[in-house]
């Protein structure tokens, strides 16, 4: 993926490797990624009030190892996540720090399951990401409208909250988060 030749096509293809396999998978439907937006913003207003200083990206790439580089539809980093990567992105021989992507697991990703691909979301991704120690793994589901919060238990994940239609959620993880799921539905 250096050459930059297969960098503009990857970009242009929307593409993930899956197992060495380069998969092309197509955008999220508008209401998914506006559910994974507002969650996103949701965090973010926590971040803010208790200056913790998380950076959130859509469509944040993450290597998980050389056969799979995965497309979050949302990760989260926190500062120390931030430092990590760029110590990793220095360790690889980046120079330009901005044009890196994940090389250290953030910590929460986001998958907004979309029909058709519920399998990769909920199996596959979710597999990886606890092997690769992604502390936090949050599903959201426009069509079910439900969330699912998972935290990382070993190389697997429990449940750490869930709620459906409009409960409003409480992940432990994030001390004093209180997640409307009304306001993830909105559009």
């Amino acid at each position: 993926m250096e050459d930059p030749e297969v960098e503009r096509d990857w970009v242009q293809n929307r593409y993930e490797l899956v197992e060495g396999v380069l998969t092309k998978m197509p955008p999220a439907y508008f209401v998914g990624g506006n559910c994974a937006f507002n969650l996103m913003t949701v965090l973010r207003a926590y971040s803010k009030e208790r200056g913790l200083n998380f950076r959130f990206a859509a469509e944040g790439e993450i290597i998980i190892d050389e056969l799979k580089v995965l497309r979050a539809d949302g990760v989260m980093l926190t500062p120390a996540d931030a430092l990590r990567q760029e110590q990793a992105a220095r360790s690889v021989g980046k120079s330009d720090l901005k044009r890196v992507r994940l090389l250290v697991p953030p910590t929460l990703v986001i998958e907004s399951v979309s029909p058709g691909h519920e399998t990769h979301d909920r199996e596959t991704k979710r597999l990886w990401y606890g092997q690769f120690q992604v502390p936090n793994y949050w599903l959201v589901d426009a069509f079910q409208r439900s969330l699912e919060c998972l935290r990382l238990n070993g190389d697997r994940y429990d449940v750490d909250a869930a709620g459906k239609q409009n409960d409003v959620v409480e992940p432990p993880s994030f001390p004093g988060l209180k997640i409307s799921l009304q306001e993830i539905w909105e559009t």
